[in-house]
């Protein structure tokens, strides 16, 4: 019986400055964030990562316009994403529908009680976002 490793799928938000980054559980039953990395260290975190834990696929937020078409930010995530296929060509990128994900993050965060000083603070609502893409993926299969 030939038995193949479970892996985890992770979900980046990514942003010009800095990025969300979640992973699931080896079951693939709940999305955990990671801490928040610099997008210029991005490529180097994701092959440190996925050189120590078995990652099968890739999840990458794609900001869309409320018509549904991409939003400008694409211009800065295209050049990533061949990157990021390069750098890890045996794993599959697939790109998620982000549209509402930050809104969504500020709106648990209230829920939640978190102080503004909290909610102000850099990289928290990106965090919440990748676990939103990632959450909403695992959900929707």
């Amino acid at each position: 019986m030939d038995l193949k490793p479970v892996g985890r799928i992770l979900a980046i938000d990514y942003g010009r400055r800095r990025c969300g980054v979640a992973v699931t559980d080896p079951l693939k039953i709940a999305a955990n964030s990671l801490p928040v990395v610099r997008t210029c260290d991005l490529l180097s975190f994701l092959s440190d990562y996925c050189s120590r834990e078995c990652v099968e696929r890739i999840l990458v937020g794609e900001p869309r316009q409320l018509n549904g078409l991409p939003s400008e930010s694409m211009r800065y995530i295209r050049p990533f994403l061949g990157q990021l296929k390069k750098l890890l060509p045996d794993i599959p990128v697939e790109m998620v529908d982000e549209r509402f994900t930050s809104v969504i993050a500020h709106r648990e965060m209230i829920a939640a009680g978190f102080k503004k000083s909290d909610r102000q603070r850099k990289g928290l609502a990106d965090e919440m976002s990748a676990v939103i893409i990632l959450t909403d993926w695992l959900t929707s299969r």
